[in-house]
């Protein structure tokens, strides 16, 4: 299956280490969505934004994967899952249950997103947008 990461799994360590069969496919922009920052856990969440874009990544992973990132991202309490197409191709990604307001994110995760930045060579200026919310 297709995965549509941003935040966190962007990082390939980190993508590697929570979801074993994951292979990065390529760089991708999520149109009509911007990037936030919430929760008591300060985690990346996207939200629909007519004009906005979210730079992120197609993942190809696995059922085992899908039940990996599961639990990872506490689905379905803290996280839900959100479909859209892409060529023609089904993509699943997580979006927020609720939407509580901006919370910058600890140094320690946005080092790690930082990192999946740059491992996925995408455009940090949306990412210096979505810290001045």
């Amino acid at each position: 299956m297709l995965y549509f990461a941003y935040g966190s799994n962007l990082d390939h360590f980190q993508m590697k280490r929570r979801c074993k069969d994951s292979i990065f496919l390529k760089k991708i922009n999520l149109k009509d969505f911007k990037l936030t920052f919430r929760s008591k856990y300060r985690a990346a969440d996207i939200e629909p934004k007519k004009s906005s874009i979210v730079p992120g990544a197609i993942f190809q992973i696995s059922k085992s994967d899908e039940k990996k990132l599961d639990i990872y991202e506490d689905y379905p309490i803290l996280y839900k899952k959100y479909y859209f197409t892409y060529y023609g191709k089904k993509v699943m990604t997580y979006t927020m249950t609720k939407k509580t307001s901006f919370r910058f994110p600890t140094e320690r995760y946005l080092n790690i997103v930082k990192r999946g930045y740059k491992d996925c060579d995408l455009d940090k200026s949306y990412l210096k947008q979505a810290l001045k919310a």
